[in-house]
């Protein structure tokens, strides 16, 4: 692992590159699109995003824990977890390394996962 972590203000400069909005337009559009995501989850939608995937709020139950150090059980209480479920696309993304970008030669994002999909026999 790379250990390299994208953070907001990255997503807001790729937008500003990608989008040709100006910095502060692009950090709203990141902002409302990230509180639009936590909004739906926390009112118990699930989100899905094309070609990305899918997360959703998922209710557990009550049920005794250990702790690992002493071995003495203890409960755990109820409570809502977040899952991610990746879509086949990312998931072939990230195994045959589809994320080859073009943008030095003046190929689109678009153009370039169009010609790998062409490669790979996918349809577009």
């Amino acid at each position: 692992m790379a250990g390299h972590t994208i953070t907001r203000a990255q997503l807001t400069e790729a937008v500003y590159q990608e989008v040709g909005l100006s910095r502060n337009e692009s950090a709203e559009l990141v902002e409302s699109v990230i509180a639009e995501i936590g909004d739906a989850l926390e009112r118990g939608e699930m989100v899905k995003i094309s070609s990305f995937g899918s997360f959703a709020v998922r209710q557990k139950g009550q049920r005794v824990g250990r702790n690992p150090k002493t071995g003495t059980e203890v409960p755990i209480s109820p409570r809502r977890v977040l899952v991610f479920r990746a879509s086949h696309a990312l998931k072939h993304q990230i195994n045959h390394g589809l994320t080859h970008r073009s943008t030095a030669s003046g190929t689109s994002r678009a153009a370039a996962r169009a010609g790998a999909a062409r490669r790979h026999g996918d349809c577009v």
